[in-house]
């Protein structure tokens, strides 16, 4: 048991505050004229009615405080009793432990992924900011919308992983010989564009490499044999696709997660725990299995794949290499029968590269796994593979092996006076040295190569050349950083530039940014993706989320941002990641263009290929140190993976015994049934009780006088049973992954708002969130964000207490009620969302100030809770008391804060909501045709990980599934 000071500091300062807080209220209301001496003779004054009956002021004696401060010590001390629960007890790990098993693990599983995400909403929060000083603006609130992307986006992530990892599943068994069948399957989303495989059988103890142009479908297909395509993203699967043994279409891959192990794109967006042994155990864990099981297993896995001394680690400290080997252990622990894998290399160096084909050679042929890498690096794979696909035309086909083909840009190279000089540059993070006292001379005309391992300082160099604190010694044309023409950095995480909704828009902000000098960015975006900026093509890019592009397209996007401001010098970090030749085509063209016009251009990469072909000069770093470096006298060889041109065939293979299954008949889709009565009445009750605990001074009256001193006591009690009762009603609506890690994420993002924000005033920007998310994503999901929000930050500042379960209710009402108003589009719904902020902001002033009346003010006052006494009476005061306390100041600053908060954010936020909103699960079931009719909402077509496409014009403020 580990002893936190905190939360027992800030519940002895929140006491000591409450006995200040009553006897002011004694003073203010007449209630501290007591025996003793007379310390202020202050004049007694009688207010008019209908509040006749309360005399403010009087004289204030000795005695009469010492009865004030001594009848706030009963509530004090239960304070200081919730901070020394809080202060002792991990509430943390009981998140993680409730989350294993038990009647309400789906709250604790939503709490255990926000307690997860906060320090990637950290991080994410640092990585939007830093993004807009590189495009030279302020952040101020244009931030919330690229921070909500990012968060989302790793809610997606999240689900994904909590649903290949068998959350809430149904275990089945699995078909070793036949880990993969497909015969005439054609694998679509809702735009229309998808994937066909007429014939593919794949054999156990085999890998077979998946490659293809950025965009072609690769992770579409993986992403189908998981389970994700149909069951998650909303996409539909006609004729067979069978896995393990399983129709896809029928099994969601929580059931078959035993059995497939996947490892996805990005994997530690994924992560949903802290340490690396939890991580690897979490299906194990998920499952129930016992703790010394999940310990050995783990042990056995991370041995295996060589990470023992990870696993006592965080999570958020490993490499890019070592959490690729993580996410590799979390999806064998349970020993599948198939094991998918999209893009494992894309981030790694030479050495973990090397490591990670080597460990999955060995996985498909010593260990039996039937194995499928979809890989832009096809070549590197080459040695372990036993069979070669690519994705053409969005057909599978044979693939032979990649060829060598010189890749060279054609350029002017003429190199000229130094443009940028670095000296005795050091970058520290804390306490570590990430830059070493670096020197580096940029010319106008070239192009140089940033490379090394892992953790060896390149993005931490290129950060300091773009925004240098004000001791580095960093000069453009001569003139120090910051008033010459400067730099222009495209991030490794260059999504984090955009806050538009529109690639059109992304343009026209830089072009207002940049001034009427120099190209338009809409015509060097379309220049960079090769195409006529007048044509059809870029006119349906120009109207696409920027986050909705493919790979390529958003960092040649990037770029063309970037550049609007003509800077001297163009900094790109890991300019070929993720992408296939023809995208690094596009990206290494514009460089080229940019370095002709005589700016510098500095890039840093793992791609060694890529660097060979396209730099003037390379600068090895190692350990944060510069190396000696090299010029590039000539252009060599790049191996790529050019799919052959002569074959277009589809692949054919023998005729497996599961492909008479395509012979069923149709299916009706499975749609998400309609809430019980019982369910329905059960929720109204508990929320009748709970409106009842609030409003007990009102409705004691009726109660006979001998009772009335049990009344709080028993209003205190209800409230938590009430809180119970609904979280186990609604714990079925967050079984399913995404609505789970939406809920955690945004609960995350609701208990930092609250905490920064701490509601100082009044100004408590969580309603803004709670309003938006309500409406966008429904009644339901606003009801339990808001409880969870309030629980996540009381949790976080320790501030658990009695009070906790009516702010939960509270909170949720004020999400719950924005899911109930009329459907409205446009600046019509920012309207109606902006009357419903100011009404919920009084309505919960006032409900919250409801049940703690009787216990702020206590006896002797003339607005004290009086038992028994007539209900005007009771309700005069308080409605005085609440006009006094709040109504008149926080509550109408809350107001005001809220509908500031939805007129400038609300479209942006709402949007992005819709964007991430859960869809109904289906199971559309046909043979040889197009499934049954649906409304689902998928991710993009192009490639390049998932991109959820808005949903249709009519989103429903339905309940998550």
């Amino acid at each position: 048991m580990t002893f936190r000071p905190a939360p027992l500091k800030a519940a002895a300062a929140l006491a000591a505050g409450f006995i200040a807080v009553r006897v002011i209220y004694r003073v203010l209301f007449h209630g501290a004229d007591g025996s003793g001496a007379v310390v202020l003779a202050l004049p007694e004054v009688r207010l008019p009615a209908p509040f006749a009956h309360v005399v403010m002021f009087g004289p204030v004696t000795t005695g009469g405080l010492w009865d004030a401060a001594a009848s706030a010590v009963p509530i004090a001390l239960t304070i200081l009793i919730f901070g020394l629960l809080n202060a002792v007890i991990d509430i943390a790990r009981l998140f993680a432990r409730g989350s294993r098993r038990g009647p309400l693990r789906g709250i604790a599983r939503t709490l255990a992924v926000a307690w997860a995400t906060l320090p990637a909403l950290a991080d994410a929060v640092r990585s939007v900011r830093f993004a807009q000083r590189l495009r030279g603006e302020r952040g101020g609130v244009r931030i919330l919308a690229p921070v909500l992307q990012r968060t989302l986006e790793r809610a997606t992530a999240v689900a994904a992983a909590l649903e290949l990892r068998g959350l809430a599943g149904n275990p089945v068994d699995g078909d070793c010989a036949a880990p993969v069948v497909l015969h005439d399957a054609t694998l679509t989303h809702r735009g229309g564009a998808g994937v066909r495989a007429h014939e593919l059988v794949l054999a156990p103890g085999t890998l077979t490499v998946l490659a293809g142009a950025t965009g072609s479908g690769k992770s579409t297909l993986l992403r189908a044999l998981s389970g994700l395509h149909s069951h998650l993203d909303g996409g539909q699967i006609a004729g067979t696709v069978t896995v393990v043994g399983h129709d896809r279409a029928a099994v969601p891959p929580r059931d078959t997660a035993q059995r497939i192990g996947v490892v996805l794109q990005h994997p530690r967006e994924g992560f949903t725990t802290e340490r690396v042994q939890d991580e690897i155990g979490l299906a194990l864990d998920l499952r129930g299995v016992a703790p010394t099981i999940v310990a050995a297993r783990v042990a056995e896995v991370a041995e295996r794949i060589g990470i023992s001394p990870l696993l006592g680690r965080r999570l958020r400290g490993l490499s890019a290499g070592e959490a690729t080997l993580v996410a590799i252990a979390a999806a064998i622990v349970e020993h599948p029968i198939l094991l998918l894998v999209d893009e494992p290399l894309a981030d790694l160096d030479t050495a973990y590269r090397r490591r990670v084909v080597d460990l999955l050679g060995a996985l498909a042929h010593e260990a039996g796994v039937c194995t499928v890498v979809a890989e832009h690096r096809a070549a590197e794979l080459g040695r372990v593979a036993d069979r070669r696909l690519w994705i053409r035309d969005g057909v599978v086909v044979d693939g032979e092996d990649a060829v060598a083909v010189t890749a060279e840009y054609p350029r002017s190279r003429l190199v000229g006076e130094p443009v940028l000089r670095a000296r005795e540059l050091t970058v520290r993070h804390g306490s570590a040295v990430a830059v070493d006292a670096a020197a580096l001379t940029l010319r106008s005309g070239e192009i140089v190569a940033l490379v090394g391992p892992n953790g060896a300082g390149k993005s931490s160099l290129l950060s300091a050349l773009a925004v240098p604190d004000a001791e580095a010694d960093v000069t453009v044309d001569g003139v120090p950083l910051g008033r010459g023409r400067g730099v222009a950095l495209v991030p490794d995480a260059s999504d984090d530039l955009f806050v538009c909704d529109t690639v059109a828009a992304e343009c026209r902000r830089a072009d207002r940014r940049a001034g009427a000098s120099g190209p338009r960015t809409a015509d060097r975006f379309a220049a960079f993706v090769g195409r006529d900026a007048g044509g059809p093509g870029p006119a349906r890019l120009m109207a696409q989320h920027p986050r909705d592009l493919s790979v390529g397209e958003r960092r040649a996007l990037a770029l063309a941002v970037q550049l609007a401001c003509a800077p001297r010098v163009l900094l790109v970090d890991e300019p070929t990641r993720g992408l296939d030749a023809g995208a690094c085509d596009v990206v290494a063209a514009a460089l080229c263009t940019f370095a002709d016009e005589g700016a510098a251009v500095l890039v840093a990469t793992h791609d060694a290929d890529f660097a060979a072909a396209l730099a003037d000069r390379i600068v090895p770093i190692a350990g944060g140190r510069l190396g000696q470096e090299s010029p590039m006298g000539h252009r060599r060889s790049m191996p790529v993976g050019t799919p052959p041109r002569s074959r277009t065939e589809p692949v054919h293979r023998p005729q497996s015994p599961f492909v008479e299954q395509a012979n069923r008949a149709e299916a009706p889709a499975r749609r998400r049934k309609p809430p019980a009565p019982a369910s329905l009445v059960a929720l109204l009750t508990a929320n009748l009780a709970a409106l009842a605990a609030f409003g007990w001074p009102l409705v004691a009256s009726a109660v006979p006088a001998q009772a009335q001193s049990a009344v709080p006591v028993v209003a205190v009690a209800l409230l938590p049973l009430a809180a119970i009762v609904v979280l186990g009603l609604l714990d079925g609506t967050v079984r399913s992954a995404h609505s789970l890690a939406l809920l955690g994420t945004l609960a995350a993002i609701g208990a930092a708002i609250r905490i920064v924000g701490t509601g100082v005033g009044g100004v408590e920007a969580v309603f803004i969130l709670l309003i938006l998310a309500g409406r966008a994503l429904g009644a339901r999901f606003g009801l339990l964000l808001g409880m969870l929000t309030i629980a996540l930050s009381s949790v976080m500042w320790g501030g658990i207490g009695p009070w906790t379960p009516f702010q939960m209710f509270a909170c949720g009402w004020v999400g719950a009620g924005a899911g109930l108003l009329p459907r409205l589009r446009g600046w019509a719904e920012v309207a109606l969302l902006s009357v419903y902020g100011v009404v919920a902001s009084y309505a919960f002033g006032l409900v919250m100030n409801l049940w703690f009346w009787p216990f702020a003010v206590g006896g002797g006052t003339d607005i004290s809770y009086a038992p028994g006494a007539p209900l005007p009476v009771n309700l005069g005061s308080f409605l005085l008391y609440s006009l006094v306390t709040s109504t008149a100041t926080w509550d109408t600053l809350r107001a005001i804060t809220t509908v500031i908060g939805v007129v400038v954010v609300g479209p942006a936020i709402i949007s992005a909501l819709r964007r991430a909103k859960p869809v109904t699960p289906i199971t559309p079931v046909a043979a040889r045709g197009s499934g049954s009719p649906v409304r689902p909402r998928s991710t993009s077509p192009r490639g390049g990980g998932t991109r959820t496409h808005p949903s249709t014009a009519r989103d429903a403020a339905a309940a998550p599934h």
